[in-house]
């Protein structure tokens, strides 16, 4: 498997695991709204279990995303972050843009995603909302990190 480099101006994104910044990728996490409490042993795992896009300012790692995915026909976007003084320039939108032309990534049956404030984003990579929701079923642990930690 080859990894992808994609440089814009002094940014770079890539899929590259031993770039990524665990221990980064986990503070931001912990703290976000949808994965607030995550242990560091569950990033670690989803990390290994995903196809992952790093973004770095130069050596500093300021954002990620992963995908989960068969590489044929399915893939979910998940943990997608940019660190908040390096938002407003772009640069979600052009890990989305690296993300959606991945080589692996392309001519897949079906895209998705979840997110609460970010549909303009994703919208312009022809993200909407389920065509038929009553298609869509889950099992929903809204706060399972909170619970395995003995938090209410």
């Amino acid at each position: 498997m080859h990894h992808q480099y994609y440089q814009h101006g002094r940014f770079l994104v890539s899929t590259d695991p031993t770039l990524l910044d665990i221990t980064a990728i986990h503070d931001f996490l912990s703290h976000c709204y949808w994965a607030e409490g995550i242990p560091l042993k569950l990033v670690e795992r989803s990390i290994q279990g995903s196809l992952c896009f790093g973004l770095y300012d130069g050596r500093a790692q300021v954002g990620f995303a992963r995908v989960i995915t068969d590489r044929a026909t399915f893939a979910y976007m998940a943990d997608v972050y940019v660190l908040e003084p390096y938002r407003g320039q772009g640069l979600g939108t052009w890990l989305v843009e690296c993300i959606m032309g991945h080589p692996d990534l392309q001519g897949l049956r079906r895209w998705c995603l979840l997110t609460r404030d970010a549909h303009g984003l994703y919208r312009k990579f022809g993200f909407s909302s389920p065509k038929e929701p009553g298609k869509y079923m889950e099992i929903s642990n809204a706060d399972i990190y909170k619970q395995e930690q003995g938090v209410s």
